[in-house]
């Protein structure tokens, strides 16, 4: 049963009921019989009910919503900053209250009220407004009375990494996250959640396993409890698109999003948002290998040019073998001639060694 139907139930009672005695009143009013009385009442208590059914989602509970979504992305030092700047203004206008009331009438009737106002609203612009600088010098006052008081050192405060959908199904984030190289509570906001279960759901077979591999991924992280990780019901208006929602999502909450997606990675560079991309990560952990080492490959096919052969290392790494079309299939010794790193990631051309002079 929805919040909406309950609302719409409710509504409808209570302004019924008030019509009700507002159609008796009005009829009283007007010097009537008492059957005219009660057709009023009865005409009274059917409109006002039909308003209710109507009007009262509008005027409860999707106002609600609104209210709650729009608190859900701002953040929480702008809500701080909001409700000190508020609380100041309250108590600069008690404090101005009496002195006011004492003026001749009508202003010491009407000054209080507009000094509440328009302290409350200046208070809590300027506290937002300037809510940067006001923390800074918090944050240099805070610690040394906390190092002076309990000789504790500051510990590092936990930041929020968006997760992207591309990120869940590739399913190398679990294994990272318990290395404990990513620090910071991972959020997945409820419409990537509900992408992953379109994917899930899809007639194509190939894209319903990596939707099903992605979910058992978000099992797998919610039961390990050294990995901090929150889905949030968090939306962005005005856009339809999920990438989008994550960047105007990651640049209100100033988070970076962790993704493996391109396109995704550029677009979010070029609006200024943090990205974390796996790909890169995976790059950059790689062996590192020089013109001359030597290593062993097994050659599983032919390549692109006449003569060559490919092989990849444990890692992924390409590995392209000069006249390495006669070992198809075989593990041999290979002596690195160059190595080439592209925006796919690394490729390593080699020789075999008895080639080799």
């Amino acid at each position: 049963m929805s919040s909406d139907f309950i609302a719409r139930i409710v509504g409808m009672f209570v302004l019924g009921i008030s019509a009700i005695y507002l159609g008796i009143s009005f009829g009283n009013g007007l010097g009537v019989s008492q059957p005219e009385v009660v057709f009023y009442a009865v005409i009274f208590g059917l409109l006002g009910a039909l308003a209710g059914l109507i009007l009262s989602p509008y005027l409860t509970t999707r106002p609600a919503r609104a209210i709650r979504r729009t608190l859900g992305q701002v953040e929480a030092q702008t809500l701080v900053a909001g409700m000190v700047g508020l609380i100041v203004g309250l108590l600069i206008a008690a404090l101005l209250a009496f002195p006011l009331s004492l003026l001749p009438p009508p202003f010491g009737r009407i000054l209080p009220f507009i000094g509440v106002l328009f302290l409350s609203y200046f208070g809590i612009t300027i506290f937002i407004m300037r809510q940067h600088d006001i923390f800074s010098v918090m944050l240099t006052i805070l610690p040394r009375h906390s190092i002076e008081q309990n000789d504790e050192p500051e510990r590092p405060v936990s930041r929020t990494i968006l997760m992207d959908t591309s990120v869940i199904i590739d399913g190398r984030i679990a294994d990272i996250a318990r290395t404990g190289f990513i620090s910071g509570t991972l959020l997945i906001p409820r419409f990537v959640l509900n992408e992953l279960q379109y994917i899930a759901d899809s007639a194509d077979n190939l894209r319903r396993q990596r939707g099903r591999r992605g979910m058992e991924i978000l099992s797998q992280l919610q039961k390990e409890p050294l990995i901090p990780i929150q889905i949030s019901d968090i939306d962005v208006e005005g856009a339809r698109e999920v990438d989008d929602k994550l960047i105007i999502l990651a640049r209100q909450m100033k988070s970076p999003i962790l993704t493996n997606d391109y396109n995704l990675n550029r677009i979010a560079d070029l609006q200024g948002v943090s990205v974390l991309n796996i790909n890169e990560l995976a790059n950059a952990v790689k062996a590192v290998l020089l013109p001359g080492e030597t290593l062993q490959v097994n050659v599983i096919q032919e390549g692109k040019e006449y003569g060559q052969g490919v092989g990849y290392l444990d890692d992924g790494t390409m590995v392209v073998v000069e006249e390495g079309e006669n070992y198809l299939r075989e593990t041999i010794p290979v002596v690195v001639t160059k190595v080439l790193q592209t925006a796919a990631g690394r490729m390593i051309f080699a020789r075999p060694e008895e080639m080799t002079p």
